[in-house]
């Protein structure tokens, strides 16, 4: 919404140049001089008046500019409220996927399973971003954390955690802070 208003800001800014511009041509003003007085630049100014000679006051109003909001998406509206929450209700291994926690690789899985819909990396980065799904540094509570704990805890339990992952054929996956799913 921020930026909706800045660029149309800035187009309302355009428009009135380029009224001022056209008001001193209409004067008898030449190019040059108006170039000087307004500090725009040549093309500018020669475009106002060649917009103007053309189609009078309404043809020298600046149209919205790049793109519109949501153009040029692959996905569509409601396969990205779908993936969002298949994303916030279940891990991956919940979908019969072989990933632990999500990531853009998953995502992107999950997305071509759902929709036989391939994107690269950079897209689905984009779309977590989007989403709101950025990586969140921890958080350091400095009164919750105890070092010795922690140290007590690597030197007792550990091992033995270690030794039957060894005995099982398991991996050790570590995590951290991570939040709640939302309903």
């Amino acid at each position: 919404m921020e930026k909706e208003t800045a660029a149309k800001q800035t187009l309302d800014q355009l428009h009135e140049r380029r009224k001022q511009v056209v008001r001193l041509h209409k004067k008898g003003i030449k190019i040059m001089t108006i170039v000087a007085m307004t500090g725009l630049s040549y093309p500018c100014v020669r475009s106002a008046v060649d917009l103007f000679v053309a189609g009078g006051w309404p043809a020298i109003r600046p149209a919205c500019r790049g793109r519109a909001k949501g153009d040029g998406r692959v996905l569509s509206q409601a396969q990205e409220q779908a993936i969002q929450s298949l994303i916030i209700q279940n891990r991956p291994e919940q979908l019969k996927m072989d990933f632990c926690l999500w990531s853009r690789a998953a995502v992107g899985q999950l997305i071509s399973q759902e929709y036989g819909i391939d994107l690269q990396v950079r897209s689905i980065g984009k779309y977590l971003t989007r989403w709101g799904f950025t990586p969140q540094k921890p958080i350091k509570r400095a009164c919750e954390q105890k070092p010795e704990a922690v140290q007590a805890w690597l030197e007792g339990e550990y091992p033995g955690i270690e030794r039957r992952a060894r005995s099982e054929g398991a991996e050790i996956h570590w995590g951290d802070e991570q939040p709640a799913a939302q309903p």
